[in-house]
């Protein structure tokens, strides 16, 4: 099988943080030895593609860059030593680009946290383009006849609070309170955790999120907006407090809030990353009541297989509204402002 591969293509581009986002033909990269070219169809878009294009982390981003790391296509060349993939093949681009795999972290399967690692969509161009590279072992290898619109979303937002559920380690029955359910990450760890046989609550703004919330499993929902005590409204549903918490609001208040309602040796989760965010534990009650508050960054290539396991029995489906990869810079407007129900996804070709 081969494909006829262009020299330009369509993506979207900034070249400073804060700067123009332009919709414009640009080159059609060469994949290295270790990598694979993706014809993108679909790419997902997170609140890291946000981050990245306003510069909010104190890690440098690569400039000029094409964001994006939800990106789902089809193979279309590869480099030399690629042997894990074929002309043909459907792939996944993630987060996490690509890694040493000879540090410490690699090793002991961190492979995120690898000193040297490369970001899809923050230090390698990523996926709001038509075509992209990756490099082959961290690819995700997607079956034949995977909904490629549907899957893009699991390659970051499922995978990393499938990841965030499994730092967590709670048991079958046990409550676990997803902090910013409706939104791209929320949405799927409500059915992440429901798959996983947990007891879900649910915390949002909104009757309209509360409805999605509880039709995707969730037993129990918080209103952040008309709760007048939110830790006890919580701690009351869920008879003493859930036993873990996961963090995907990006609202600092949320994730200190967190910090009070856990129950009793419950774990703290934390995975959103407000720009300057501190997450606040007054420390008496932090002792006494032995709490464990964990960081959980993204998945590594076994979670990634399993969390697109989930979704391909489905047991797992991301909210999600399809629009043109040319309407990114709405996107991220209705994501600033909070409008955003599950995730959005962008077609390439338009």
């Amino acid at each position: 099988m081969s494909f006829e591969i262009p020299t330009s293509q369509k993506g979207v581009v900034f070249e400073t943080n804060g700067g123009p986002l332009e919709y414009k033909t640009i080159p059609v990269p060469t994949p290295k030895p270790n990598e694979i070219l993706v014809n993108v169809k679909y790419s997902g878009v997170c609140h890291t593609d946000l981050h990245a294009w306003k510069g909010d982390w104190p890690l440098a981003v690569k400039l000029p860059l094409v964001g994006g790391h939800e990106g789902a296509g089809v193979v279309v060349a590869k480099g030399s030593e690629v042997k894990n993939f074929e002309i043909g093949d459907l792939a996944g681009i993630k987060w996490l680009n690509g890694s040493c795999q000879s540090c410490e972290f690699c090793a002991r399967g961190f492979e995120p946290n690898c000193p040297q690692a490369d970001l899809s969509g923050y230090t390698h161009d990523g996926s709001f383009q038509q075509y992209a590279t990756a490099d082959a072992v961290q690819a995700a290898k997607l079956p034949k006849g995977t909904d490629l619109a549907e899957v893009a979303p699991i390659l970051c937002a499922g995978v990393t609070v499938y990841k965030a559920l499994k730092t967590a380690d709670l048991n079958p029955g046990q409550w676990v309170a997803i902090s910013g359910a409706g939104g791209g990450l929320g949405s799927l760890a409500v059915q992440y955790g429901k798959a996983m046989g947990l007891r879900v609550i649910g915390i949002d703004g909104g009757e309209e999120k509360g409805k999605l919330i509880k039709s995707l499993g969730a037993e129990k929902y918080v209103d952040f907006t008309t709760s007048k005590d939110l830790v006890g409204d919580i701690q009351k549903a869920t008879n003493g407090g859930p036993h873990g918490a996961i963090n995907v609001s990006v609202s600092e208040k949320a994730i200190s809030q967190s910090c009070e309602y856990v129950r009793t040796c419950g774990t703290v989760v934390l995975v959103g990353l407000p720009a300057g965010a501190v997450a606040h534990a007054e420390v008496f009650s932090a002792v006494v009541k032995s709490i464990s508050i964990k960081g959980s960054y993204v998945g590594n290539r076994a979670d990634t297989d399993e969390a697109v396991d989930f979704f391909v029995r489905g047991l797992v489906k991301s909210p999600m509204k399809v629009v043109g990869l040319s309407e990114l810079p709405h996107v991220f407007e209705l994501m600033e402002q909070g409008k955003i129900l599950g995730r959005y996804v962008l077609d390439t070709s338009k």
